[in-house]
């Protein structure tokens, strides 16, 4: 088979990596890629958003399976353009994809269908968010309706922080067009977990959890980022929060959208929230997560393109999803000054390390070629992954790794996978 991967990150790198594995695989290109992703793939010069370019090159080079990584893509009607060609592509078509793409049309569904979630309402007037927020109680959250990298989110814990934060999203648009329409909602308090899904339309078979630390700095501290970093699994995903999700969230997730008109098909990413009162859905994203999937496919035992050629065609329900029982962590090396502003193309030293080490992984986010040398080219740079018997292990393994990378301004978090210890 040949596959094409659409994307540029780490997760891309990861999927990459995985479908590397599969026997079926014998020519892989990425689109655009990077320089971690050369190894597996070759790189094609075209953009994730050049749908035209991309299936044009898909019909010329007969690709098999073509892999979508990213959300603006899918939310834009990446699979449609593929499909219109009667090309096979794994991910959800347009009208699902908005799942991800509106936080108002997932929270109206999640209502709709009595899907727990916290208790919010929709905006598009900053006038009547303002008058809302008078009789609101504190703290609360603020959302952009649309993608915004992962960064449209504020909490804010005073009535004069919302009423800055409505201004920020809805006058001065921050996060551009995403914050045209606007979700305030109840502040939840309870443990995070992120759980991937495949889904085939009707049949759903969720991963292995993971938990993601979004904010830059040590303590949960500093600006939102894409993300600094996950362990997996969650020890706070036990069996009783798995069976309230496979029968309150899940299926009824998956049910919700077919009903809706809007089969999905591809990856549902469930941002959970395990509150006193039971798990709640935080977000749903239509793509693997990042750093997620660099924790979670190391751990996949299933081969990859068999999952996704049963998303497709509808028998998800004939795959044995298989997952090691075992632990990774990944440490994210990013640029200091990230996600502000921050100074790229530093050589980067030690890539090679990783080659013999069995259990260790470096999946490249933001990197480039320059004069024969992988160079930084982005905040975040790599994520450093390690597997382990347990989490600690991990922990430790993937803490004593990133000492074999180095960079100019190279800055990480010291305390990814704390809540471990909690557990």
């Amino acid at each position: 088979m040949k596959v094409l991967i659409v994307g540029s990150g780490g997760r891309e790198h990861a999927i990459a990596w995985k479908v590397a594995q599969s026997p079926k695989v014998d020519k892989i290109y990425c689109a655009p890629g990077n320089a971690g992703i050369e190894e597996y793939a070759e790189c094609v010069n075209i953009g994730a958003m050049e749908f035209d370019k991309l299936v044009a090159f898909a019909k010329e080079k007969a690709i098999d399976l073509t892999v979508i990584g990213m959300d603006d893509p899918l939310v834009g009607g990446v699979v449609d353009a593929f499909e219109a060609e009667g090309l096979r592509v794994f991910g959800p078509r347009k009208n699902a994809a908005i799942l991800e793409g509106s936080k108002a049309f997932s929270k109206d569904l999640m209502k709709k269908y009595n899907i727990p979630t916290a208790a919010y309402e929709n905006f598009t007037d900053p006038q009547e968010a303002l008058a809302y927020l008078e009789t609101a109680k504190f703290p609360i959250v603020l959302k952009a309706d649309g993608l915004a990298l992962g960064k449209g989110v504020l909490i804010c814990n005073t009535l004069e922080e919302a009423k800055d934060g409505v201004k920020e999203i809805m006058e001065d648009k921050k996060f551009g067009s995403a914050g045209n329409t606007m979700v305030i909602e109840e502040f939840m308090t309870g443990r995070e977990v992120s759980v991937l899904t495949y889904v085939d339309g009707k049949t759903i078979k969720p991963m292995t959890s993971a938990q993601d630390h979004k904010r830059a700095k040590d303590g949960d501290q500093g600006l939102n980022t894409g993300g600094m970093g996950t362990f997996s699994p969650s020890p706070f995903y036990t069996e009783e929060v798995d069976a309230f999700c496979k029968a309150h969230i899940y299926q009824a997730t998956v049910d919700a959208m077919a009903a809706e008109g809007r089969e999905f098909k591809g990856i549902i990413f469930f941002g959970l929230m395990l509150t006193a009162d039971g798990p709640k859905v935080l977000e749903y994203n239509a793509r693997f997560g990042d750093p997620e999937a660099q924790v979670v496919l190391p751990r996949m035992k299933t081969d990859i393109v068999d999952v996704f050629e049963a998303c497709i065609d509808g028998t998800l329900d004939q795959i044995d999803l298989e997952f090691e029982d075992n632990a990774a962590v990944c440490v994210v090396l990013a640029s200091d000054g990230y996600p502000v502003s921050y100074q790229k193309g530093f050589p980067i030293k030690g890539l090679d390390a990783f080659k013999e080490k069995e259990g260790y992984y470096v999946f490249h986010a933001g990197t480039a070629k320059k004069d024969g040398q992988i160079v930084t080219n982005g905040g975040r740079v790599l994520g450093v992954v390690a597997k382990g018997d347990d989490l600690k292990q991990a922990r430790a393994n993937a803490y004593k790794a990133i000492d074999l990378v180095e960079f100019d301004n190279k800055y990480y978090r010291h305390d990814i996978g704390k809540a471990i210890d909690e557990a």
